[in-house]
């Protein structure tokens, strides 16, 4: 198979409410990526539409969005997997590529989450957990998370303070992020309130909906390295699944699925989690940053805790995580989340991310997971 690089990125800011239409929306990332990879709409082979499609009043997007940006008669896809869309995107764009049925494909993610209510957000997100056996008993995700969040308590002795650290990390980075909601620091006693959502799980362990866009262009590497001056390489990627219903699962302390796709793709770029310089993890709720954290071999199982509380994973320790903020501070609109990650990544990559900038960073993770560990990405890149 052909080797696939990174050749453009970009992202909208992420905000609350945002007052046009999810084709506008999306054409603010778009635009920045077209940009970056200096390419015209009929450059473009193909297309990958990402989004959550129960929070879009209009179907088939993928058709919407190649009309309006130009991008017909090339063929366009649409994939889906809630949260972690626009990585299971990357996978297929990166397999049409490295196949060598495509030379240049862009993957692009949109969600405009405030086109329905809040209550109704949460009811469609119950609904990815099974309609017959759980989401009947009002299931939400951060129900399903402070389940995890127990169990991690119960075996290996975390607190409500360990996750608290996890916000104040993110709240110091989200300050520096002008793509992020939220952009204020955050004290570790206001984070410790007992503004409980679904115990021990507080208001600030909770990411926020968001409406946001995000489009990555790849390229065939031979193609790639004509094109732009600083290529990033996708190195590894890997994809698991795990049961949607809770009672078949084996553990309430990780997930497998993050763990089986971390295995996929450190065996496919051949390095280990040592290696990697600077990552990007899926932080819905501080204790998914936790899990990350041991899932992907940061930690061992149950040591999560000490990197947070040594600051290991802030820019200055062993392993920086999430120094754009995270889902935590940027907002989680879930077509986009998985392209921002990936953006951050490549100007990680590239030496471009400004005062985030890790020093010398030449491997990047990307963990990104959909629903409660029902799909689990994990995708690899390194300087070219």
């Amino acid at each position: 198979m052909r080797r696939v690089a990174v050749i453009g990125v970009g992202q909208s800011t992420f905000v609350r409410s945002y007052p046009g239409s999810i084709r506008e929306l999306a054409f603010e990332a778009y635009r920045d990526a077209m940009k970056d990879a200096n390419l015209k709409p009929n450059q473009i082979d193909a297309s990958v539409v990402c989004s959550a499609p129960e929070y879009d009043k209009q179907r088939t997007p993928a058709g919407l969005m190649a009309e309006y940006l130009g991008l017909n008669p090339q063929p366009t896809f649409y994939v889906e997997s809630v949260c972690s869309s626009s990585s299971s995107g990357l996978r297929t764009a990166y397999a049409l590529i490295a196949s060598g049925l495509h030379d240049v494909v862009m993957v692009l993610g949109f969600q405009k989450m405030s086109e329905i209510t809040s209550a109704e957000s949460q009811e469609r997100m119950g609904r990815g957990a099974d309609i017959q056996w759980e989401a009947p008993f009002g299931t939400m995700m951060p129900a399903y998370y402070a389940m995890y969040a127990r169990g991690h308590f119960e075996k290996y002795g975390t607190t409500e303070e360990d996750l608290a650290l996890i916000r104040v990390k993110s709240s110091t980075y989200g300050v520096i992020n002008d793509r992020a909601v939220f952009r204020k620091a955050l004290q570790l006693e206001k984070i410790m309130e007992p503004k409980y959502i679904a115990t021990p799980l507080k208001v600030f362990d909770c990411c926020a909906n968001a409406d946001g866009s995000s489009c990555v262009v790849l390229a065939a590497e031979e193609k790639a390295k004509d094109l732009v001056a600083k290529p990033v390489r996708i190195a590894g990627l890997g994809m698991a699944t795990a049961p949607i219903n809770m009672a078949a699962r084996q553990t309430f302390s990780g997930l497998t699925c993050a763990q089986l796709a971390a295995k996929q793709a450190y065996e496919m770029a051949g390095i280990t989690a040592a290696d990697v310089d600077v990552a990007e993890v899926h932080d819905c709720f501080t204790i998914a940053e936790m899990m990350a954290y041991e899932d992907l071999g940061f930690a061992k199982p149950g040591e999560g805790p000490l990197l947070i509380r040594n600051k290991e994973t802030y820019k200055e320790g062993k392993i920086p995580v999430n120094v754009d903020g995270g889902l935590l501070s940027k907002g989680h609109p879930i077509g986009a989340t998985g392209g921002s990650q990936i953006r951050t990544i490549v100007l990680q990559l590239r030496g471009e991310a400004g005062e985030m900038q890790v020093p010398g960073a030449k491997i990047g993770l990307v963990h990104n997971i959909g629903g409660v560990g029902i799909y689990g990405n994990v995708s690899i890149f390194s300087a070219v």
